[in-house]
């Protein structure tokens, strides 16, 4: 049972009401015509402020690192970079807006993330050929976002990546990769980065979470999801995807810095990460036979190969003889333990 002053910040707030129901309840405006879905319907519960009660911000206004005052240098954030445009979008407004959907130079870039699964995602807003923008349903799978897109109105699921109920059923969405960090990092690497501002155009408490402690009380959830108890419920990890099977990474694996090449379902994939960040990338081959070092110090290089290359955060290198390469991209994103084994079957790295 929550505490009255906890359902009075929600009665509040109008985030949702502290009652689901389930998508038979055709008064919700989140319910969509066809009663096919991809996921089991009866599990697909109604968060209460119905579609767009959970504003999506679109091509949101951006300021300069030097101007935001209002991040600690704890604070995550979301970062993309397309070519010279690098732009980092915070946890602080995620918490109340849950999609940003914006256009940075040719990329149609959808930040998704889900508050009650710690789940930050990139998506490509190009689908089926058109661009679409997606907004916030107000439905839950799993206690995780379940986004639409405007074009068709198609319901998705945030961590499948993929529409689970209407006309682009089984459509799965292009990935884009995000880099997530503390402010603190963040601003440090990338001191000449835009940053989505708080003036957005709604009258939200930026930096008070409408969920008050739920993000470090591992007993604590809203909606019902099965635990797996192999880890702390709440416990940030990091998780690469591949197919229907998912392979977790414990930041304290990392804490001092360090690159893993591991093998996953028949993929090789080189992790790198320290306390504060983790990123993934899948090598091929003209990859694979690299040795890669840690060699992050601050700078926007983290690792460095035997041929004298160094790459970058976003996988670029940046320097040496593959200068303008790109690692491949992984599916992969940070998000709270218990959310991956809901979703995918789940191993963990054991160094």
């Amino acid at each position: 049972m929550m505490k009255k002053g906890w359902l009075l910040l929600l009665m509040v707030s109008g985030l949702w009401s502290c009652s689901s129901s389930n998508t038979n309840d055709s008064s919700k405006e989140g319910d969509r015509e066809s009663s096919v879905w991809t996921i089991p319907k009866e599990e697909v519960l109604d968060g209460g402020p119905g579609r767009d009660g959970i504003p999506a911000l679109e091509n949101p206004n951006l300021i300069n690192v030097s101007e935001v005052n209002f991040l600690a240098d704890s604070d995550l954030v979301i970062g993309f970079q397309n070519g010279g445009d690098v732009r980092a979008y915070p946890h602080i407004i995620l918490d109340w807006h849950e999609i940003i959907n914006d256009n940075i130079g040719d990329v149609s870039l959808a930040v998704t993330y889900c508050p009650l699964t710690g789940t930050g995602i990139g998506w490509n807003r190009i689908v089926n050929g058109k661009e679409t923008t997606f907004g916030v349903s107000g439905l839950l799978y799993n206690t995780n976002l379940i986004p639409f897109d405007r074009e068709t109105s198609s319901n998705w699921s945030q961590i499948l990546n993929e529409s689970v109920n209407g006309e682009l059923l089984g459509e799965k969405v292009g990935v884009l990769p995000l880099f997530e960090t503390t402010w603190g990092v963040w601003k440090n690497l990338f001191p000449n980065s835009k940053v989505v501002s708080t003036n957005t155009g709604f009258s939200r408490t930026y930096g008070t979470s409408p969920y008050g402690d739920y993000n470090t009380n591992n007993n604590r959830f809203l909606f019902p999801v099965e635990k797996d108890s192999r880890l702390p419920l709440k416990e940030r990890v990091y998780a690469v995807i591949n197919n229907d099977k998912a392979k977790a990474y414990r930041f304290s694996d990392f804490s001092q810095g360090a690159v893993i090449k591991d093998n996953f379902e028949g993929e090789t994939y080189l992790i790198v990460g320290n306390a504060d960040f983790m990123v993934s990338f899948l090598l091929d081959a003209n990859t694979t036979a690299l040795e890669f070092e840690y060699v992050f110090s601050g700078t926007e290089v983290i690792v460095k190969d035997d041929e004298g290359n160094e790459w970058s955060i976003f996988g670029e290198a940046i320097s040496g003889p593959r200068a303008g390469e790109f690692l491949k991209p992984t599916t992969a994103f940070k998000g709270f333990w218990f959310s991956f084994p809901a979703f995918y079957e789940t191993t963990i790295y054991n160094n």
